[in-house]
């Protein structure tokens, strides 16, 4: 099989040696088991990592604390100069970044390149929000007195991140943390470890040339147990966590019991609504993108497209016509749109809901199924498939990370298909498709959509830095990236100043001595 320059990409992360080890910085210590990272793409063996042990994570931990120490007083505009550099060190690496992002986790190169190019997009997003870390003045009721609000830095930022996007999740976090004065102990998905030791390298280089500690960026490895070493620790104030609900929900539990701050970005179902006043050309696009892009297992995915009964059938059979232009095979070759699944245990649950909708009364109307033969050795490879069902159904109602589009119908206006959307437990992408203005406004409106992204339009896949990704309900209501998603990262504090000889009361309180 072709290579596809991948040695070569490895080499120039600095990953040409097996790499094995917890790390901070280059500093690799770990004495835990080994984790094989195996390629979904042609089965071989890319690396190996050592997972954390308890001991090992309280090295990080003690390096990440002494490094927040140093980090916090320097002035936000210096830690967004290292920022900077971080992401022209990504320009410089984008291309062999790309390429292990497509090779670990599964999706084409195209959309390798494009999540790296969110991490650079982050760090100048962040860079600009340096200079820009503002608080409030309000007027005191006292006289002569001023007060205002400001932001301080958290301390230690916990990351856990799924595979589906190995790298662009972490920098979301740590552009945004790092200049807001916070370190990092980031725990990557043990199904992309190798994306987590190449970010670490790229970000060692940055802080060895400036002379900085190199805990201010750490990073573990491990399963979920490792996890826990975070969600349980009261040294890191704040765990963001990206997967799915049930593991949300963990965490969630786990980190508000010790009255810390947890950053949820979980589970989607998302539909795209498709009006009679729709454009056809534009809905095929949008729907089978979001779909099949990332082989169906982005948290954005385009799971449910209800569709108008009027206009039904038209756009079914454009659906199925652009199904079969589908081109499956080797991400890194650019001629094919699809991808594999990131394991056989995706394949298993792939299968699974294939079967479990048509025993609920759906129809398959494009056919699924495992490839297998020549360029598909992994047992990764599966066909995009397309059902018609209710959205009652409870398959339908969960959230199957493969490439399973799921056809709705509905009659009436556009608040019939409103109510189907929001009839899910989970609330992250939204879109309707239509060239209606009071259809778009409905979508919009307070009793529109209750996504945290609704777009009119465009599909539900695809999310620009400058504006908050996230979602609401089973979701987990977390914000990350653009708007004031960096906040999170920070502790407010109210501050009065007193400029008077004397001390009078708030509410005009008299106590005389």
């Amino acid at each position: 099989m072709t290579d596809f320059g991948i040695g070569k990409a490895l080499k120039e992360l600095g990953l040409q040696e097996t790499n094995e080890g917890t790390s901070t910085g280059n500093q690799n210590f770990s004495s835990g088991k080994i984790i094989e990272s195996y390629s979904p793409v042609d089965g071989k063996l890319i690396g190996k990592v050592k997972t954390t042990t308890k001991a090992d994570y309280e090295k990080v931990m003690q390096a990440a604390t002494e490094a927040f120490k140093t980090w916090r007083t320097k002035p936000a505009p210096l830690r967004g100069e290292i920022v900077r550099q971080f992401g022209e060190k990504l320009r410089e690496k984008k291309e062999a970044l790309g390429k292990l992002v497509s090779y670990e986790m599964g999706k084409s190169y195209q959309e390798g390149l494009g999540e790296v190019q969110e991490m650079i997009d982050i760090c100048d997003f962040a860079v600009g929000l340096s200079r820009q870390l503002h608080g409030l003045t309000m007027h005191s009721e006292r006289p002569r007195h001023r007060m205002y609000e400001q932001y301080h830095p958290l301390g230690i930022v916990g990351i856990i991140s799924a595979f589906n996007f190995p790298v662009a999740v972490w920098s979301w976090n740590t552009a945004l943390a790092w200049i807001c004065g916070d370190v990092c102990v980031w725990k990557p998905s043990e199904k992309t470890p190798m994306c987590g030791v190449a970010c670490q390298n790229i970000i060692a280089e940055v802080l060895a040339e400036n002379n900085l500690p190199e805990g201010i960026s750490c990073l573990i490895n491990g399963d979920y147990k490792v996890g826990e070493f975070m969600t349980k620790d009261t040294r890191i104030p704040l765990v963001s966590a990206t997967g799915s609900t049930r593991m949300g929900k963990i965490v969630a539990k786990e980190v508000a019991g010790r009255l810390g701050k947890s950053l949820l970005e979980l589970g989607g179902n998302n539909a795209i609504i498709v009006t009679q006043d729709s454009d056809l050309k534009m809905t095929v696009i949008g729907a089978v993108f979001g779909a099949v892009g990332t082989c169906g297992q982005r948290c954005t995915s385009t799971r449910r497209l209800i569709i108008h009964e009027s206009i039904y059938d038209k756009v079914k059979n454009a659906i199925v016509d652009a199904y079969k232009q589908l081109r499956i095979g080797n991400p890194l070759d650019e001629n094919n749109h699809v991808g594999p699944l990131i394991d056989t245990d995706a394949v298993a649950m792939y299968n699974k809901a294939l079967e479990k909708v048509v025993a609920e009364g759906g129809k398959i109307i494009v056919e699924g199924g495992v490839l297998s033969g020549d360029g598909y050795e992994s047992g990764c490879y599966v066909k995009p498939a397309i059902a018609e069902a209710n959205n009652n159904f409870e398959i339908v109602q969960h959230e199957t990370f493969a490439p399973v589009l799921y056809l709705l119908k509905y009659s009436g206006d556009v608040t019939n298909a409103i109510e189907i959307q929001n009839n899910v437990a989970q609330g992250l992408s939204s879109a309707i498709m239509t060239n209606n203005l009071r259809e778009a406004e409905a979508f919009l409106s307070v009793a529109g959509s209750d996504c945290g992204i609704a777009n009119v339009n465009i599909g539900t896949s695809g999310a620009e830095i400058g504006g908050a990704f996230g979602g609401e309900k089973e979701t987990g209501g977390g914000r990350e990236s653009g708007s004031d998603a960096w906040k999170i990262y920070m502790r407010r504090q109210t501050n009065t100043i007193n400029y008077t000889t004397d001390l009078p009361l708030a509410q005009g309180i008299k106590f005389d001595l």
